[in-house]
């Protein structure tokens, strides 16, 4: 069977085996290669591409172990069986339940910003000067895996993308949103205007999300959140924090702050 051209656009600053993955993921997530159809061969992959078969052998290797391809010995490397188009797990979305509640919703974006490895290490001078910062990063380093790998000659690539947004109801803010995604799955996370598009309905167009995991927890109000949802600071606050994953890998890690007086989570067993 012929296989389908993968296309395999060049960029200096990434590896020559992660544009290999990327584009069999290409591939896959249009649906030009199936579920359980097998790929060209490693042999065929280096000719195309340009590279060493040992190139190859790495973006294969790492794609069976994030279980988006399976390696059968005498028969060749398939795309596992999985259903990249279907969403597996239920993300709640609060504009949703905001405007079904006969509400008027409305997005305020706070910030954007680029994470590079720099500062999820704590190196960079920037960092320095927000010392607050360097902890949170650290921590979501560890969360998406880069925490120890040594800072690029590039210092400047961003690895992941930070955005904060406030979510009203009737012009009361009613969540306060930090959300981290990995860059590399997803490059065009940070250009959308979040103000209309949603971020978790984002997530789910464009990455099929197939598990995640999450913690409730009642604090006291940090005086950045405390500003946002407009209460006193240590005010008690409802904070969900999950963190969801898409081919064996994090994807987003999310904190949504609630003022404990304008929020609850209910659900029916």
């Amino acid at each position: 069977m012929d296989k389908t051209e993968v296309k395999m656009v060049k960029d200096k600053k990434i590896p020559a085996y992660q544009l290999i993955k990327n584009a069999i993921l290409d591939n896959i997530h249009s649906g030009e290669w199936q579920a359980g159809e097998a790929i060209s061969t490693e042999m065929a992959l280096a000719e195309q591409f340009g590279v060493s078969r040992m190139t190859v052998n790495r973006a294969l290797k790492e794609l069976s172990e994030e279980r988006v391809l399976e390696r059968r010995q005498g028969s060749g490397t398939f795309v596992a069986q999985q259903q990249f188009n279907h969403t597996f797990i239920e993300v709640r979305n609060i504009a949703e339940d905001l405007k079904s509640a006969n509400r008027d919703y409305q997005a305020k974006v706070i910030s954007k910003r680029r994470i590079t490895l720099a500062m999820l290490k704590g190196d960079s001078d920037q960092q320095q000067r927000q010392g607050s910062y360097t902890v949170i990063y650290k921590e979501l380093g560890v969360k998406f895996g880069i925490a120890s790998k040594p800072v690029p000659a590039d210092h400047d690539i961003a690895l992941l993308y930070e955005v904060k947004i406030i979510h009203l109801a009737d012009g009361l803010p009613i969540q306060f949103e930090e959300r981290w995604v990995d860059a590399r799955q997803l490059p065009e996370f940070i250009e959308q205007d979040f103000t209309r598009v949603n971020t978790s309905d984002y997530l789910i167009e464009q990455i099929p999300l197939e598990r995640g995991s999450y913690t409730i927890q009642a604090l006291a109000a940090p005086k950045d959140i405390a500003e946002g949802l407009q209460i006193a600071i240590d005010s008690p606050t409802l904070m969900l924090q999950r963190q969801t994953y898409s081919a064996g890998k994090v994807l987003t890690v999310v904190k949504m702050w609630h003022a404990g007086d304008r929020y609850q989570f209910a659900g029916e067993l």
